[in-house]
C-alpha cells in the first residue's frame, strides 16, 4: 500500500534524526510507565521485541522482567512466522533477518497467555498499527488470541489516522514517552 510506504519513509527518516541519548531516555520513561501498567503486574510472561534502529528500546522492560521474576522470550523469524525463544540473558542475541538481533539459541516457548510488547512504524489515536509490512505480528497473534497487546512508540510515531487492513491485529494499549493510549 502506497500510504503505508510513505509512513514507513516519514518515521524513518524522524527516527534517524533523534540522537541516541534522546531515544534511551524517552524508552526508559516508556519502560517505567509499560512496568507499572496493571497488564504488565498481572503478567508472568513477556513476548518482547528486540529493538533495533532508533526502535524504542526494549532491554529497560526485559531487565525490569527479571528483576521482578518474570519469564520473557523474545523471536526469531523463521520463515513466514515467529519463533519466540526464553530470554535469560542479552548474550543470546545474535544479527539475524534483515540485521535484527535475534535469539542465537535457546528454549523455544509456545505461551498462549503473556503479556506482548509490540513494536510498530506507526499508530494512531484509534490504536490501529503500521507494522514493518511482513505481517509477522498479525500472523502470531491470529493464533494467539489470549496474548495482551501493549505496543510501545515514540510520540513522533503517533499520527492522526493510518491506513487499516482486515487481516491487521491492534495493540490494546500504546505507551508513549508523553501518554498512554487505550
Amino acid at each position: 500500500m502506497e500510504e503505508k510506504k510513505v509512513i514507513r519513509k516519514q518515521v524513518f527518516a524522524a527516527r534517524k534524526a533523534h540522537t541516541d541519548q534522546q531515544i534511551d531516555d524517552w524508552s526508559r520513561k516508556i519502560a517505567e510507565t509499560v512496568t507499572a501498567l496493571p497488564e504488565y503486574s498481572n503478567s508472568r510472561r513477556i513476548l518482547a521485541y528486540a529493538d533495533y534502529n532508533h526502535e524504542v528500546m526494549t532491554k529497560y522492560i526485559i531487565e525490569a522482567a527479571w528483576n521482578d521474576g518474570k519469564e520473557v522470550a523474545v523471536p526469531k523469524v523463521v520463515g513466514q512466522d515467529m519463533v519466540f525463544y526464553k530470554l535469560t540473558d542479552f548474550a543470546q542475541l545474535e544479527k539475524g533477518y534483515f540485521g535484527i538481533p535475534e535469539p542465537a539459541r535457546g528454549e523455544i516457548v509456545q505461551w498462549e497467555e503473556a503479556l506482548m510488547i509490540m513494536p510498530g512504524v506507526a499508530f494512531d489515536r484509534q490504536n490501529h498499527r503500521v507494522g514493518y509490512g511482513g505481517g509477522f505480528y498479525d500472523r502470531f497473534l491470529e493464533k494467539h488470541p489470549y496474548i495482551t497487546r501493549v505496543a510501545v512508540a515514540f510520540e513522533f510515531q503517533m499520527m492522526s489516522e493510518v491506513p487499516v487492513e482486515p487481516t491487521d491485529i491492534s495493540p490494546e494499549i500504546i505507551v508513549t514517552e508523553k501518554e498512554i493510549y487505550k
